[in-house]
């Protein structure tokens, strides 16, 4: 268990000092963004004199390294600071975004995670046949498509000839669930189309390897029915690589919602980054920025604690 705790404590120090060196780079990378947020209020007609009033009057004026160390000792006493664009509180903003963007995620795992188990199972079954070699086709064709294109898709065939789905995802706090539900339909089903290929083939790969080992062959020669002997003896298993996996497709869930979002007009996080890169408004890109790579790299961790914590070298050494 200590050896345990050592490592976890390890990739907890890791993910720390990668969030710390990814909010330098959000930062520097913020600064270079064409256009000026002083310009974007006052309009481009605006004299030199009343730019830099402006820039001053919201502390743009300071060097840009004191500003870093003021943003992050913000950020890690939780306030977010105020937007530029509107006046408002930066973390009032975002919550209500954020849980749209996490509904989202949620909405497209639920889809995805279940159907990648049964489809990898049933393509780990039936190997080398037509079942695998179409789910495999299947699976390589929606890898290759981007999430824009699957989205187009999908509002073609379900929204315009067949009318079922919305194509725009206007949701607010006073949306009923079921209108939310079917709000979310069409950007969830994309997500899940996304990131079910690649869970889907882990599943297979995983199991296949398991079908292999001698344990597997003797459970067989005992006369357990193939069913029993996949779900009480492989699946439990393969469930180390499936679970990280999951983990990590989660994390593409959440921070990969941008152009999902900006797809199907879905007011999350997403398009909120994206209005506020048009704005020029840099603390909310800041902001948001910050809050997708600690969700990615919190996911990456929990995927390699779940890694370290199923691996039966470190649970019981020699």
């Amino acid at each position: 268990m200590y050896q345990i705790g050592k490592i976890i404590g390890q990739r907890v120090a890791l993910g720390a000092l990668t969030l710390w060196i990814v909010s330098i780079v959000i930062f520097a990378g913020v600064q270079f963004l064409p256009g000026d947020i002083a310009t974007e209020i006052l309009g481009r007609s605006a004299t030199p004199e009343a730019v830099a009033a402006i820039r001053k009057s919201l502390g743009l004026d300071v060097p840009a390294h004191i500003r870093y160390f003021q943003w992050l000792g913000s950020i890690l006493q939780g306030n977010f600071g105020t937007a530029l664009a509107n006046g408002r509180d930066i973390a009032e903003l975002i919550r209500p975004r954020f849980i749209n963007t996490l509904l989202l995620a949620l909405s497209a795992a639920v889809i995805s995670v279940p159907l990648a188990l049964l489809g990898g199972i049933v393509a780990a079954l039936y190997r080398n046949t037509i079942v695998d070699r179409s789910i495999n086709i299947v699976t390589l064709a929606s890898i290759s498509f981007p999430e824009f294109f699957v989205g187009y898709v999908l509002i073609l065939f379900l929204s315009v000839q067949a009318g079922i789905l919305p194509s725009m995802s206007d949701v607010d706090s006073s949306t009923a669930l079921v209108d939310r539900l079917i709000a979310m339909a069409l950007p969830s089903l994309t997500l899940a189309v996304v990131v079910l290929a690649h869970m889907m083939r882990m599943t297979r790969t995983s199991i296949i390897n398991v079908l292999g080992n001698q344990y597997i062959e003797t459970a067989r020669l005992k006369g357990l029915p193939e069913r029993r002997v996949l779900v009480g003896h492989a699946l439990p298993n393969a469930l180390a690589p499936i679970a990280n996996v999951i983990v990590m497709n989660l994390a593409y869930l959440i921070t990969g919602v941008v152009v999902v979002e900006v797809v199907f007009v879905y007011p999350g996080l997403g398009q909120l980054i994206v209005d506020s890169v048009q704005k020029r408004d840099i603390p909310v890109v800041q902001a948001c920025s910050l809050i997708f790579a600690a969700t990615y790299v919190v996911l990456n961790l929990i995927a390699d604690i779940l890694s370290i914590v199923t691996n039966p070298r470190l649970l019981h050494p020699k």
